[in-house]
């Protein structure tokens, strides 16, 4: 069966995922892109647009780290605020992320939100697909969608950490940030003993963070 991953999820020192106050200026809230200062110089996110006219990007530690983000992914999941920056009633079908006319995904994308809509084609092999569900039936869907290759859960903190709970991820790629966020959402509440079930291996960063690699046990 194809695996359940998550890769580049970045949390603060005190184990927030995002900060607080979301908006269409603040995607990342009070955090601006702090959680995202390691990441922007590689080469992988120069090439995705988010670090404007760098060059090709830097190579090293951490590209080798965010190189695997896509690699093997048939689909993803993602929750409704990293698709958009408000809950509640679409107010039409004008917004289309974040992302732009091409977002970087190149697959299927199901978005997990209360309030459906009809599937969002977009440029570049991506389409939106959205959904009122849990987990396991989100995981259903969007192994159908994925064709047999693996499933990345994209996001935001608190999608992840319902993933988690759900016992579902085989392999988690998180990046601690020598930072303090102090408030926002985050990822490690209510998974006391989550080492248990996982094999976690740690390589620091001559940029200063700490990639944190944690793979399903398979030993039972």
């Amino acid at each position: 069966m194809s695996l359940v991953r998550v890769h580049n999820f970045s949390i603060s020192l005190d184990g927030f995922g995002t900060g607080e106050g979301q908006s269409l200026d603040a995607p990342f809230g009070h955090d601006g892109h702090r959680l995202l200062s390691w990441a922007l110089p590689t080469r992988t996110f120069t090439r995705m647009g988010f670090h404007g006219d760098q060059g090709d990007g830097e190579v090293g530690v951490d590209e080798a780290f965010a190189s695997r983000w896509n690699t093997g992914i048939g689909a993803e999941i993602m929750g409704r605020h990293k698709f958009a920056p408000a809950s509640g009633p679409w107010p039409d079908d004008a917004w289309r992320g974040w992302w732009g006319d091409t977002p970087p995904f190149g697959t299927p994308v199901v978005v997990l939100t209360s309030q459906p809509r009809p599937p969002l084609e977009t440029g570049g092999g991506t389409t939106f697909h959205f959904m009122d569900a849990e987990p396991v039936e989100a995981l259903e869907r969007a192994r159908e969608l994925a064709g047999g290759l693996d499933v990345r859960i994209g996001g935001g903190t608190t999608t992840v950490r319902q993933f988690l709970q759900a016992d579902l991820i085989d392999e988690l790629h998180v990046v601690v940030v020598p930072i303090l966020l102090g408030r926002g959402e985050r990822l490690w509440d209510g998974l006391e003993g989550l080492e248990q079930r996982f094999d976690i291996e740690q390589t620091p960063s001559p940029s200063g963070v700490v990639h944190l690699t944690l793979t399903r046990r398979r030993d039972g």
